[in-house]
């Protein structure tokens, strides 16, 4: 494995201190339920194996409904959507109980932090294409492009906001909120179908998935410019930088090139790419901007540098380059192997970086060791 971070930004991530600024609305109804479940759990079970194990369920469940509807326009079996909402449920709870389950095992750290938020951002994207798909949003491909992008964006502007202030925001409509009412919408198209959503508002011409739409993007919209107005004002650091006294801008950079990139692909691949592959789409672009969201929690937890030139931009690169050369390769062959690329890069960057700061620190990413138990 490749050695990903410097001593000094070893020592700077041991170093850190987790810090989040507000309340959302539903989080505190569900607080005594978690602490419930919490003690129910056995000892030696890490957080972080909590973690990816709502994971690991949330992405499996949500897949199988990608599988079934590719396009965002074909119904789904109704217990893919049932087996969707009840993979997020899990993940939901598994999500909440790993950060007091690190507490009650003595076993908190910076790298149950950068595990949390990492597998948070792999989990935006694929929850937000599964939500398209229950409600058959692909009949909208203007619609489904936002969504699915604008959910990529929110959750990388969180960030970026608190690698500017130190401090993590949370909103009075956060994740928990989002979840909850994904979870609904897939036990909806469970029980009536989702062809429920394409049916009309009564007297209008407007369908239900078109309205969900359009709240879920002004809703994102309210929270990325409130983001932006904190990134607008300035940083923590010198002269009004970030924490890691760099400009308060650059993070801005890669996450603009990507969504670049898929707005042109969009707009001007001459086989409709986005229109006829949604879903891969999506994940394609999805898996660069993971790794990205995770380079920026790194440099966020270890005061570091964000870099802006990544391994995670090469896919998008090619892509643009095969459109500007009028596609020389096949673009849908081209997108494939830039899924495949992205999803292994992504994989062997994370996993680098977890063996690196668990040979740093002297612990297990997955099972508490003897020393952790003794402190």
């Amino acid at each position: 494995m490749r050695r990903v971070l410097s001593d000094s930004q070893l020592q700077r991530l041991v170093d850190h201190k987790y810090s989040s600024a507000g309340r959302s609305f539903i989080e505190p109804l569900f607080q005594p339920y978690w602490n419930w479940l919490v003690t129910k759990m056995p000892l030696w079970l890490a957080p972080n194996l909590m973690t990816v194990t709502g994971l690991a369920l949330n992405v499996i469940s949500s897949l199988v409904v990608l599988f079934y509807s590719p396009r965002a326009t074909e119904p789904a079996p109704w217990w893919a959507y049932v087996g969707c909402a009840v993979g997020l449920f899990i993940y939901q709870t598994l999500d909440a109980l790993d950060g007091k389950q690190a507490r009650r095992t003595g076993t908190n750290s910076s790298l149950g932090e950068l595990f949390d938020h990492g597998c948070d951002a792999l989990s935006t994207v694929i929850i937000s294409i599964a939500l398209c798909c229950a409600i058959l949003l692909g009949n909208f491909p203007e619609l489904m492009f936002m969504t699915c992008f604008s959910g990529i964006l929110v959750y990388y502007c969180a960030h970026w906001n608190a690698y500017i202030t130190g401090t993590l925001p949370v909103n009075t409509f956060d994740v928990t909120e989002s979840q909850i009412l994904i979870m609904a919408v897939h036990i909806v198209s469970a029980v009536l179908g989702p062809r429920v959503w394409t049916s009309k508002i009564p007297n209008t011409e407007v369908c239900l998935n078109l309205v969900i739409s359009i709240a879920v993007l002004v809703l994102i919209l309210f929270v990325t410019l409130k983001s932006l107005i904190v990134i607008q004002r300035g940083g923590q650091g010198k002269n009004g930088s970030t924490i890691a006294n760099t400009s308060v801008v650059s993070p801005g950079m890669p996450m603009g090139f990507l969504l670049f990139t898929a707005c042109t692909l969009y707009l001007h691949s001459p086989s409709s790419l986005f229109v006829n592959h949604p879903c891969l789409f999506v994940l394609t672009f999805g898996m660069s901007a993971c790794k990205i969201t995770i380079n920026l929690v790194v440099a966020h937890v270890s005061k570091s540098p964000m870099p802006l030139v990544d391994t995670a931009l090469l896919s998008p690169f090619l892509l643009l380059m095969n459109l500007y050369f009028r596609s020389v390769l096949d673009d849908f062959y081209l997108m494939l192997a830039a899924l495949v690329f992205g999803t292994f890069d992504l994989i062997y960057s994370s996993t680098s970086t977890c063996i690196q700061v668990c040979d740093h620190m002297k612990i297990n990413c997955f099972t508490i060791t003897q020393r952790q138990a003794l402190e």
